[in-house]
């Protein structure tokens, strides 16, 4: 039920509102709902939607309904408070609210990836701990693509060339971006999305944007956010903001990185010591995540593209290993004091729900601390990654070791596993029925 103060600051926000698209993320991040009338928002008209939703394949199929209930019953979809907002995109009058979706009966729904991140949250909580946490979102500006088939190309630029792949780090603005940019910069500022540092990275029309730390439902959410807006706003100016993990061979993926730091009740961070020196729950944080990734990884990496970018390991390490400030392990510990200190998780791509992502490795230190065990010793300049420490490169690897995973199970329960797995072997399975252009152009003449 919301209050009256709700009710009020809504009425308030929403003066100049049509429409209201209520959206919960499915378990690709993609937001699903439905458009409700200011009037019946304001007036907390019930809202639900069908359980299934929430494990829509990125195709649009379904797993079979077993994996959501075999009568494919309803959901409540219930708004955040806190995440009502008027969209500064598109027709005007419209707003959106990002909801939990709920069972009938008010328990969290266990196919919610927002729920799954706030139950991790609630486990650290029970310890009188909280986590904080900041990601680095990675993605590419391309020109309108409306041929598939077709590779992506960078947008034309103001010297009429397109980009070649030699602006990395350039503040300059021969890509003829800077109006796309004021566009995203304004809608951010419009939905109260604080932004860090933006850059240029090194792909071809690649850009990365880092939001700065805070609580890790609002940086989930503000995440989420942003990939919605990012899209909605290019496709305004004509282009296309791809989030993909490789939209482009021969250069670096995209990814989103998470940085990591846990507080105790006092505010301090737990991963130093009185003396400012690396404590020992630093230690099992890190062996958590060096224990669970490679179980983990088709969490982090959720589609076949992503393997692209891991098989591929360009600024992309496919590892677990760990090291001080060294971009070629899986964790890496940013130079930084002792205050800051924390752990970047390297491994995720762009095309990562942030809630699960969030909630996968922020529950894999939690993991890390309750069972205690010292991390293997960090590496040094150019290192050879052990065995024991690779992860998958391969979708089909990635969902075996998921399917097996004890911790993934107590964590995220066993329903939530078993559909995940359902609609990521639909979509493996789709991929795998499609006949690529290089077989066509290879193959063919050879074989």
């Amino acid at each position: 039920m919301r209050s009256a103060e709700q009710l009020l600051a809504f009425a308030e926000r929403l003066a100049s509102v049509e429409e209201v698209e209520c959206v919960t993320p499915d378990l690709n991040g993609i937001a699903r709902g439905k458009t409700m009338t200011a009037e019946s928002f304001l007036a907390g008209r019930r809202l639900q939607m069908a359980r299934g939703v929430l494990l829509q394949c990125v195709m649009g199929g379904y797993p079979p309904p077993r994996f959501y209930g075999g009568d494919d019953g309803d959901l409540l979809l219930c708004s955040d408070p806190c995440q009502v907002h008027v969209l500064p995109w598109g027709t005007p009058g419209r707003a959106l609210a990002i909801c939990d979706a709920l069972e009938l009966d008010g328990r969290p729904c266990a196919l919610s990836t927002r729920g799954l991140l706030r139950g991790v949250l609630e486990q650290y909580a029970q310890l009188g701990l909280t986590p904080v946490v900041a990601t680095e979102l990675e993605f590419f500006v391309f020109a309108a693509n409306p041929d598939p088939h077709q590779p992506f190309q960078p947008p034309v630029g103001l010297d009429g060339r397109r980009e070649i792949g030699t602006s990395a780090f350039g503040v300059g603005s021969a890509h003829g971006l800077r109006p796309f940019f004021a566009a995203v910069y304004r809608c951010m500022a419009a939905l109260g999305l604080p932004r860090d540092t933006f850059m240029h990275e090194m792909g071809i029309s690649q850009f990365e944007i880092n939001f700065p730390h805070g609580d890790a439902l609002r940086l989930a959410d503000q995440t989420f956010l942003f990939k919605h807006l990012l899209r909605e706003v290019a496709l305004e100016h004509g282009l296309l903001a791809v989030c993909m993990a490789k939209p482009l061979g021969g250069v670096p993926g995209s990814s989103m990185h998470i940085h990591q730091s846990v507080l105790d009740a006092d505010g301090r961070n737990i991963f130093s010591d009185a003396r400012g020196a690396p404590s020992a729950a630093f230690g099992h944080f890190i062996a958590g995540l060096q224990a669970t990734l490679a179980e983990f990884t088709a969490l982090l990496a959720p589609n076949v593209n992503a393997y692209q970018r891991l098989a591929q390991p360009c600024a992309s390490p496919n590892n677990a290993c760990w090291a001080y400030d060294n971009r070629a392990a899986g964790l890496r510990i940013p130079a930084s004091a002792p205050v800051d200190r924390r752990v970047e998780n390297r491994l995720p791509g762009a095309d990562a729900n942030p809630y699960l992502a969030l909630a996968a490795s922020l529950g894999a230190g939690l993991h890390g601390l309750l069972v205690g065990r010292p991390p293997g010793p960090p590496v040094q300049g150019q290192f050879a990654v052990p065995e024991a420490l690779r992860l998958p490169t391969g979708m089909g690897e990635a969902l075996h070791r998921l399917a097996h995973s004890q911790v993934a199970e107590a964590l995220f329960g066993r329903e939530f596993i078993d559909g995940y797995l359902a609609c990521k072997q639909l979509e493996l399975a789709d991929f795998l029925a499609e006949i690529t252009p290089w077989e066509r152009r290879v193959l063919a003449a050879q074989v």
